[in-house]
This record gives structure tokens, C-alpha cells and sequence, in this order.
């Protein structure tokens, strides 16, 4: 019996994936390899298998692991412990052309997917399934909470503190704080695409533009128009 690893997400991020875990294990096969879909619409993609859950469950495998391709945090959570209960090792992606300035000194936490040309320097800590797309970086003195995700070209700045299940746009730039009073992101918040954080954001806030501010939603009201015969 052979050993499979899952890709849990076969949408854009999750083909994105599968070449790189499929670069960290060559030794193996492309049969080895196949995508994880709960709502799957093909059995094959991108020329591997793709399973629901109870079909890789079921799979006659010696050895089964998984890495979660999906940018949704909460869904995140929530599938790695539906694995950590039947028993499914949760594996960390990298690609090769991630950058890490001083090893001995970043703590990164499991299940993390850092694509490539992702940057991280020192005096950093990282939480659990972490996903870097790429090009972003991280520089000194950060701590990252749980299930953060950040899309491609994120710029992390040192003295920064982001909690969990924070979402950062593409190209989005956070400030740098400075020692003792970090730039706090707080839980849950939304920095939109290409926005500049000067500040901290409070928990579950949206904020764009460029300095970041609240997101502000203008609803038209729709008059009817009545007609007097």
C-alpha cells in the first residue's frame, strides 16, 4: 500500500499547492498525490485523483497525511479538527525558494503553507496554519497569531502583533512598530487590497485605502415613484 497525501482544496489556491508539496516528496509518484473536495463537481484534476473525505478515509493507504489549502480561516480550523479526530497527520508546505534569514531564531507553528518567495527574517512567531502567499515577507519581532492568512506581496513590517484569523490583502503594507508598543491587528479584522495599516486595527474591523480606515457602506435608498392620473 502506497502513501497519499491530500490536498484539502481543490480550488485556485489548492492547485497552486500541489506542486509544491509534490516537490517536497519526489520520491513519490504523481499517484500519491490527489485533492481533498467535500462538494468535489470532477473525480480528476489537473491529472489527480480528487476524493471526498470519506473516500480518503477509505483509501487503502499504508501512510495518509493532508496539508489545508483553504483561504477561509474559520473553514480552516474546523477541518483540521475534524483531521486531528480520525487521526490524519497535518503536514507544513514550503517551497523551495523560501527565504528564512535566521532559522534558529523564527517559530513556526504546524500546518503552515509558505509559497514561494516568501521572506521571513528574525525574531518572528508564527501560529498554526499560517498561509504566506507569494512574495510576501515578515520582518523582525513579529508575532502571528492562529489561521492568518496572508495573499500575495504582504508587507509584515517589524514590532507587529496580528491575532488570529486575520485576513491581509494583496500588497497590503503594515507600519512598523516600534519596541515595547507593537502594531496590533486585531482578531478576526480584514485589511483590504493594497491598503497601508499606520495603526493598529481594532478586532473584526475591514479597513482599505491608503492610510487604512473603516470600510463604510453607502446603501442607495430607492424611491417609488407614483403616477397621478
Amino acid at each position: 500500500m502506497k502513501q497519499l497525501i491530500g490536498v484539502y482544496g481543490a480550488s485556485g489556491f489548492g492547485r497552486q499547492v500541489m506542486p509544491l508539496i509534490k516537490s517536497q516528496y519526489p520520491y513519490l509518484d504523481k499517484s500519491s498525490f490527489v485533492f481533498i473536495d467535500d462538494s468535489k463537481v470532477t473525480d480528476n484534476l489537473n491529472g489527480h485523483e480528487v476524493l471526498n473525505f470519506s473516500e480518503f478515509l477509505n483509501y487503502l493507504s499504508a501512510e495518509k497525511s493532508v496539508t489545508i489549502a483553504i483561504a477561509d480561516s474559520k473553514v480552516r480550523e474546523i477541518l483540521a479538527d475534524k483531521l486531528r479526530r480520525n487521526n490524519i497527520p497535518l503536514i507544513a508546505v514550503e517551497a523551495s525558494t523560501v527565504i528564512k534569514l535566521d532559522e534558529e531564531t523564527i517559530e513556526l507553528g504546524e500546518g503552515s503553507i509558505l509559497c514561494n518567495n516568501v521572506c521571513l527574517k528574525v525574531d518572528i512567531k508564527i501560529g498554526k496554519f499560517f498561509h504566506a502567499n507569494t512574495y510576501s515577507y515578515i520582518s523582525h519581532d513579529c508575532v502571528i497569531g492562529d489561521y492568518v492568512t496572508f495573499a500575495p506581496r504582504v508587507s509584515c513590517n517589524g514590532n507587529i502583533h496580528i491575532h488570529d484569523h486575520v485576513y491581509i490583502g494583496t500588497g497590503a503594507i503594515i507600519k512598523q512598530g516600534i519596541p515595547g508598543k507593537p502594531l496590533i491587528i486585531g482578531r478576526g479584522a480584514i485589511i483590504g487590497m493594497g491598503a497601508v495599516v499606520t495603526k493598529d486595527v481594532p478586532a473584526g474591523a475591514v479597513v482599505v485605502k491608503n492610510p487604512a480606515q473603516p470600510l463604510v457602506k453607502s446603501f442607495k435608498r430607492e424611491e417609488n415613484s407614483v403616477k397621478i392620473a
